[in-house]
């Protein structure tokens, strides 16, 4: 009979599974059509040929393109379970900053973009599926702040009951008399 091998743990990215509660729950579902928006937002922009002036069409074009990159790198963290490998970084925070400030940017982009565009096609509809996904990012930061909230106020009673449970086993003291008290 041949030995027994041991078994190798599995490290690195192996058993990776899609969590498909997330992607059907609220969060999931917010975050593809963000993905979704940004990127057809982007397309948009990208089919202009002409521009004078263009900064408001690169500006655009940055706040579409990263917030397609940086959502899609969350979607991919959350969909994946790949943040629960990374507990240093405090995740719904995470979330919170990215559609708070993806939403503040696609309205000043949409806005510039409106108000410079040369009403051709593609223009509009960067616009309006800018908005849109303004209004994504405005609904899914609303959520992300209510779960910010929860999960802080959770690790704060746990913190402080881990304090209190800290004081109490402190005082607890073992009575030995090699140990004299010098206020007696």
């Amino acid at each position: 009979q041949p030995p027994a091998e041991p078994v190798s743990q599995r490290r690195g990215l192996g058993g990776l599974r899609c969590d498909l509660d997330y992607l059907r729950g609220t969060l999931g579902r917010l975050k593809l059509a963000e993905v979704l928006l940004a990127l057809i937002a982007f397309i948009c922009i990208e089919t202009i040929m002409e521009c004078s002036p263009c900064e408001g069409l690169y500006f655009f074009e940055f706040v579409s393109c990263s917030a397609l990159v940086v959502t899609g790198a969350l979607l991919l963290l959350f969909s994946l379970n790949l943040h629960t490998r990374i507990p240093q970084i405090n995740w719904n925070l995470t979330d919170l900053v990215n559609t708070g400030l993806s939403t503040f940017f696609f309205f000043i982009a949409s806005v510039v973009l409106a108000a410079l565009n040369h009403k051709t096609g593609a223009e509009i509809a960067a616009v309006v599926f800018g908005f849109l996904a303004m209004a994504v990012y405005a609904v899914n930061t609303f959520l992300a702040v209510r779960k910010w909230r929860v999960s802080s106020r959770q690790q704060s009673s746990r913190q402080s009951s881990d304090y209190i449970r800290a004081r109490t086993e402190s005082r607890e003291v073992v009575h030995r008399p090699e140990i004299q008290r010098l206020d007696a």
